[in-house]
């Protein structure tokens, strides 16, 4: 058993980046005892919608709730989690454990997430158990340790309404409002307060992978959490060519889960969350059940606004006037038609604002007199601005990543650290991420596309 990867900067929030190698392994490897430790490691029950389908059957496999901790800046309660740990009473026959790969692509993907500003789960800690787990090609095993907002999810409070366990709903409701949403908890009515507010924050979490090119993959309601943040990272992936129908997941088949979807996926679930709160009120009232379904279909009205602000400022813009939306949509179809780069396209999109325009002509071929077209209109309207180019060159950059995880890159980083135990371009991979909006020339290279083979070919899976 040997730590493969320590990320002492997560790890200094709760205090535990002066652990030694040795002090993870005993304690994340082994079980001994931590400070603020659950005894014993806690294993949650859940239910949940995976493809739309309900199983009762789902719960934590491979993962334990391993210790609580108080993030050091803002004192908020945290958990730390295992991943790959072993059997727990739900695993379903299954032999709890987890490989290298997926443990160390949840780390990338975790700090890239993080580093771009959209909230998330943390890997704190890698460590490889000197097993091998059943799976093709028999990889060697590992283990995770993350910290999380909560490990509560949508399926959370499936489970206690199908089990009709009224008074458990109730003080699960009463915990998950305490815990993310404390100035409701002196409410007398809170399910649905609550029920807003994870609508709130689900709306601006889609909008926010949506504008960095991020595909979820597997938007099982199991896969949600109440805390808005990012986990689970399984099937998961980058966009690169521009097409919303774009999906990576091998067990999506359907697209179900597309990038263009997932908005309307988050809404499905959130209408989940809503049955499973409808217990804890008074559902004979017709008024509480018009204002439940108020809530979730106002989902796509937050959601919208997000995106909005999203495009909007990946445009430049900062003042909002009522054909923007327009603008950014059109730039959109352009990319589509040729399946342009998105992040390529909005980072050289910023660099024009006060620089010249050939490198994003470069990436067009018949499409090129249409995106002057729309250049013209866009400098237009930046004129309308009152701020400089200067400014809404800022605004741009900061929101138009420079580098994000391309999957041939990440897939090659892990293909050097299981293969050929090699951790050296995991390593400068996750140093490149960790500052994506800058431009670093060194990072040149990663900023780099897949060929259009690659790229058609690439696939994710969920590694369990």
């Amino acid at each position: 058993t040997v730590l493969r990867f320590r990320n002492d900067r997560a790890a200094a929030s709760v205090g535990l980046e002066t652990l030694s190698d040795a002090e993870w392994v005993a304690h994340f490897g082994r079980f001994q005892p931590l400070a603020g430790n659950l005894d014993p490691p806690l294993a949650q029950r859940y239910h949940g919608h995976q493809f739309r389908v309900y199983n009762p059957d789902l719960g934590d496999g491979r993962g334990f709730t391993f210790a609580q901790m108080r993030e050091a800046e803002t004192d908020r309660l945290l958990d730390l989690g295992t991943k790959g740990s072993g059997r727990t009473p739900f695993s379903r026959g299954g032999d709890g454990l987890a490989a290298l790969a997926p443990m160390l692509r949840e780390s990338i993907m975790g700090e890239a997430m993080h580093a771009l500003g959209i909230p998330t789960t943390r890997a704190l800690a890698v460590i490889r158990t000197g097993e091998r787990v059943n799976r093709e090609g028999s990889p060697p095993g590992a283990i995770l340790v993350r910290v999380a907002a909560s490990h509560l999810r949508v399926g959370t409070f499936e489970f206690f309404a199908a089990r009709e366990e009224e008074v458990m709903l109730r003080r699960l409701l009463d915990y998950a409002v305490a815990r993310h949403d404390p100035a409701l908890a002196k409410l007398s009515d809170k399910p649905i307060p609550m029920l807003e507010a994870v609508c709130e924050r689900q709306a601006q979490l889609i909008a926010r992978w949506m504008g960095v090119g991020f595909i979820h993959g597997v938007m099982n309601t199991d896969n949600m959490s109440i805390s808005g943040e990012t986990i689970d990272y399984g099937p998961c992936a980058f966009m690169e060519g521009f097409d919303p129908a774009t999906v990576f997941s091998s067990i999506d088949r359907q697209g179900r889960y597309a990038y263009g979807q997932q908005p309307a996926m988050a809404q499905w679930n959130l209408a989940r969350l809503a049955e499973a709160l409808l217990p804890v009120l008074d559902a004979r009232d017709i008024d509480v059940v018009e204002r439940v379904e108020q809530v979730v279909a106002g989902f796509a009205v937050r959601f919208d606004r997000h995106w909005t602000g999203q495009l909007r400022a990946k445009l430049g813009l900062a003042a909002e006037e009522p054909d923007d939306r327009a603008l950014a949509d059109d730039f959109l179809q352009l990319l589509q038609r040729e399946k342009v780069d998105f992040t390529l396209a909005f980072r050289l999109l910023s660099d024009a604002i006060t620089g010249p325009d050939a490198a994003l002509h470069d990436l067009f071929g018949r499409e090129r007199p249409a995106l002057s077209d729309w250049l013209a209109r866009w400098r237009q309207r930046m004129a309308r601005e009152g701020r400089t180019l200067q400014d809404c060159a800022a605004t741009a950059w900061s929101v138009n990543p420079f580098v994000i995880p391309r999957n041939h890159q990440v897939e090659a980083a892990l293909s050097s650290a299981v293969d050929e135990a090699d951790l050296g371009p995991f390593e400068r991979l996750l140093a490149v991420l960790g500052r994506p909006y800058e431009t670093v020339e060194s990072a040149r290279p990663f900023t780099l596309p897949a060929s259009p083979e690659v790229a058609a070919a690439h696939r994710t899976f969920c590694g369990t």
